[in-house]
This record gives C-alpha cells, sequence and structure tokens, in this order.
C-alpha cells in the first residue's frame, strides 16, 4: 500500500518544503506555507492495456469538434461559435458581478432543447437557487439542481443523470475525500479540476466551473488552473453598472480575441448588439473633457467615451486618479503634454476615467486622453460629432493604430462627421463617405485644430 507523509505547500505558487516557512523562497509570499499530507506512489506498477495504438500523422482523419450553440449569441461568439464537446471552461469574475446569472441562463437555454444538465451549486441551496431561477424565469424538468461539495458525491450524481452538461459553482468550495487539506487549498483544487477534466473528456460532457477572484483582480488558486482547462472566460464591468463585458483570455478551441457585451437587468443578462450607442448615448452636450474613442474590442468596432477633469489642485501635491485606464499611462501621457504642448499641469489635479465602466488597453486611446485633459484644461468642450485616434510617442508624435477602416465605418454608422487620425494614413484613406478627415502628425497640431 503507498505510504503517506507530510509536505508543507505554498498555496501561492504550489512549491512544496520539508518544513514550515513564513515565506516561501519560490515566489516570497508570507503566510501562505500550509501543511498537507500526500500519498507516495505505488512502486508495483502494473501491465498496462492500450486502447489503441499510436497512428501516423499522415493518417489521421480530421472532424470537426462537435459545437453546441447556446442561443445567447454574444457567448456564442466568445466562445468561438458555441460550446463544445467535452470542452472545461472556466468563468472568473468579482463577487456579484453576475457569474451565477449568465449560468444560470446558458443552463435553461441548453437544457430547453431537451439536454439533461447538472447543476452543482456549493454556495448555494436548492431553494435559493429556485428563487434565482424563477426570477430569471429558468424552469426546466432536463435543470437538476443539488447542492453538494464533496468531488466522490458529485460523479455518483453524473454517472446517475448522464448530463450533456455540468455547471460547478464554485470550484473552490468542492473537496476530495482522500485529500486532508482544506477545500481551496492548491491540492484540493488541482485534484478536484484534474477529476473533472477527466470526466468531461472520457464522456464527452461540457463543463462550466466558477472560479473566485483575488483582490488583485486574477483568479483565485494556482495559476495552473488556467493552464488545465480549455478555455478560459472573465467577467467584467463595475458592480453598480448595469454593463457587463466578457472577455476571453484563453480558448483551446476559437479565437482569444471576441468579448461580449450584456445589460444586467431584474430578468437577467440581455445582450446589447451595438455596445457603442450604450456607451456614449449619456454623454453630456456641451461639456469639456469628453472625448469619443473608437476601439477595436474582438472583431468589431466600439465607441467609447474619455472623460478627464482637471482642477487646481488645494493642498501641495497634486491628485491623479484613474478608472478604466491604466495609471502609468495617463502619468506619461501628462509627461508628454507638458514637455512637447507646453501645457501646465504639475500643480492640477487631474481625474480620468472611461464611462460605462470598461477598462481599455487600446493604445489607440492615447490621443484621446491627451485632448480630454487638454479640453478640460482650458475649459474648452470639442464637437459632439468629432473622434480621435492615435497613439501617442515620448516626443509628441501621433503614431499608428491598427483597424483604422473599421473604427472610421463604425463612427460613420453612428453619426460622427469628422475625424482626427494620424497623418500617415493620407494616401490610404482619401475617400471614407460620410466622415471627414483631419490628418496631424504631433500632438500640438490636435491641440490647436481641437481647442482654439
Amino acid at each position: 500500500m503507498p505510504k503517506s507523509k507530510t509536505v508543507y505547500v505554498c498555496q501561492n505558487c504550489g512549491f512544496q518544503l520539508p518544513k514550515w516557512a513564513g515565506r516561501c523562497p519560490e515566489c516570497g509570499a508570507w503566510n501562505s506555507i500550509v501543511e498537507e499530507t500526500i500519498s507516495d506512489v505505488d512502486k508495483n506498477v502494473k501491465k498496462v492495456k492500450l486502447k489503441e495504438d499510436p497512428i501516423s500523422l499522415d493518417k489521421v482523419e480530421i472532424s470537426e469538434y462537435i459545437r453546441k450553440k447556446t442561443q445567447i449569441i454574444e457567448i456564442d461568439r466568445v466562445l468561438g461559435g458555441g460550446i463544445v464537446k467535452g470542452a472545461v471552461v472556466l468563468i472568473g469574475g468579482e463577487p456579484g458581478i453576475g457569474k451565477t446569472t449568465l449560468l444560470y441562463q446558458i443552463t435553461g437555454k441548453v437544457a430547453s432543447e431537451g439536454y439533461n444538465v447538472l447543476y452543482v451549486s456549493g454556495e448555494e441551496s436548492v431553494q435559493q437557487a429556485k428563487l434565482r431561477t424563477k426570477r430569471l424565469k429558468v424552469n426546466s424538468s432536463y435543470i437538476y439542481m443539488v447542492n453538494e461539495v464533496k468531488l466522490e458525491v458529485i460523479k455518483a450524481y453524473i454517472n446517475k443523470i448522464s448530463p450533456k452538461m455540468i455547471v460547478v459553482d464554485s470550484v473552490q468550495v468542492i473537496s476530495c475525500d482522500y485529500l486532508s487539506s482544506s477545500p481551496g487549498t492548491i491540492s484540493q483544487i488541482r485534484e478536484t479540476v484534474n477529476q473533472l477534466i477527466y470526466i468531461a473528456k472520457l464522456k464527452g460532457i461540457t463543463i462550466f466551473l466558477v472560479g473566485h477572484i483575488t483582490k488583485e483582480g486574477i483568479l483565485a488558486g494556482p495559476k495552473l488552473l488556467e493552464h488545465m482547462v480549455d478555455t478560459v472566460l472573465y467577467f467584467e464591468g463595475e458592480k453598480y453598472s448595469n454593463y457587463r463585458i466578457v472577455k476571453c483570455v484563453k480558448n483551446r478551441f476559437g479565437s482569444t480575441d471576441e468579448v461580449g457585451f450584456f445589460d444586467m437587468t431584474s430578468k437577467g443578462l440581455e445582450e446589447v448588439s451595438n455596445p457603442s450607442e450604450i456607451f456614449i448615448s449619456e454623454r453630456a452636450k456641451k461639456s469639456s473633457g469628453s472625448v469619443v474613442v473608437p476601439i477595436i474590442e474582438g472583431t468589431r468596432a466600439v465607441l467609447v467615451e474619455i472623460q478627464a477633469l482637471v482642477s487646481e489642485a488645494t493642498f501641495g501635491n497634486p491628485i491623479r486618479r484613474t478608472s478604466g485606464v491604466d495609471y502609468n499611462k495617463v502619468s506619461l501621457l501628462l509627461a508628454v503634454l507638458e514637455k512637447r504642448a507646453g501645457l501646465f499641469l504639475k500643480n492640477m489635479d487631474v481625474f480620468v476615467k472611461v464611462a460605462g465602466g470598461m477598462k481599455l488597453f487600446d493604445p489607440s486611446i492615447d490621443l484621446a486622453i491627451c485632448i480630454a485633459i487638454a479640453s478640460s484644461f482650458k475649459n474648452i468642450p470639442i464637437e459632439k460629432d468629432v473622434i480621435v485616434i492615435g497613439e501617442v510617442g515620448l516626443g509628441g508624435e501621433i503614431r499608428t493604430v491598427m483597424g483604422i477602416g473599421q473604427r472610421l465605418k463604425e463612427a460613420s454608422k453612428i453619426g460622427f462627421k469628422r475625424c482626427v487620425l494620424p497623418g500617415v494614413y493620407r494616401e490610404n484613406l482619401n475617400n471614407i463617405k460620410g466622415i471627414k478627415l483631419n490628418w496631424v502628425d504631433e500632438i500640438n497640431q490636435v491641440i490647436e485644430l481641437l481647442l482654439k
């Protein structure tokens, strides 16, 4: 029989030590070392029977993975066309963001076509789940709810019901009896997910796992968890805002460029087919510090509003705050505005925000941030039908960005009449129907053009 031994495992990175320590020597985390009991591998290796012989690569027949539409267009878009048979999908997001609501709606759509679905709720009772599904109008005799945290019992339910889809909400509370460590530890999460992946691949069952988010905004548990599953989705958005965004950061069966947009209502999550109109619909008519920029999210362009507020600092040290954009990016652009555009901002409080709760990393927003700050500083509003596009270099030059044609088409469709963009496109974009193009090479030119 295999013997058990005691080791000390870091719950942050999984590094093993022979004795306890206050600080992990691998990742440097403090108070993350936990005692765990593991079993030695049995040295008496049994003879293995091969199910099939290895096949030569040139004889392998290519067949498409069976995809199933969820009937939720935005989710199907993010997943690459629908859920894949035997795939394991990990969904992460902050508490209260709407992960469970989304999965109830997906469950209802799949069950409505006659497929058995097992919903394992480790944090809600069956009665609580019923109240929520009633509000969402999700009701089907093909949905089987169970409140369970033991993996061995969950496997027994799977064998009994033979579902086509399983939802585990959440994976951090599931544990195995043969491991002595507490639920949520690295050993428990790794073993639980390994067992569920084996079931998914063996029986062709699609499994959705819900993962908690830490205060740093990353999925709780070992990073290995994201490497183990087939697809990783992040559910983002401000908790007290209606808008939600689903981003794909890993997908073995499709692209990772797609993004889904939702509106949280009392009846659940509703798809947003045209997010541009949502994000700029409440824009003030004549207010300084507001600029619209088209960004690329996945395969489509989305118009968002960049807002800035510049006011004289009342104390010695000026305050700089950002929401939805990187703080270091704004600090860099403030330095460019001071050095290259001559704006005296060192004694000013500066606040920059993306309206609607989106988090932007597209470099094309650089010019919009600069113009929004300059507009607020000079207290001169930008015309409502103007958009700006471009990356700003340290020398104050306006650089190119990708997908310029797609961005302009989206802006023209919404009703914008004028665009300020990098001068390098002069020869390639002479004829854009419905929108006037202003070519610029430096940040000074943009300020003189829009803030006279």
